[in-house]
């Protein structure tokens, strides 16, 4: 089975979170929680599903992660850019992304 972990957007101001093992929204990838059997898959929908109901997040979605050396990556290339910023000079306060992590 593939790891995978919980992700969605702050409802207050849109920004990609993951849930972590303390059970808080952060701001990090790395710092996610991560689900390595059916089991926990399961508890993190159920959880996703209940911040949604909340109000505290919206777009919740369990996505598939691989760990290497440490590091979490997304498999895909959109959850590869919410967890590192955008691809270009976006704002004042959003670096782009690291070009390494991103690329698949």
């Amino acid at each position: 089975m593939v790891d995978k972990v919980l992700t969605a957007n702050r409802l207050t101001d849109g920004v990609a979170v993951w849930l972590s093992a303390s059970g808080e929204w952060v701001t990090s990838l790395q710092d996610a929680l991560v689900a390595r059997h059916a089991e926990a898959v399961a508890a993190l929908e159920e959880i996703g599903k209940k911040a949604y109901a909340d109000n505290k997040v919206v777009d919740v979605a369990v996505i598939e992660v691989q760990e290497t050396g440490g590091v979490l990556w997304p498999l895909r290339l959109r959850e590869r850019i919410r967890a590192q910023g955008p691809t270009m000079e976006y704002a004042p306060g959003y670096k782009p992304a690291d070009p390494q992590f991103i690329a698949v």
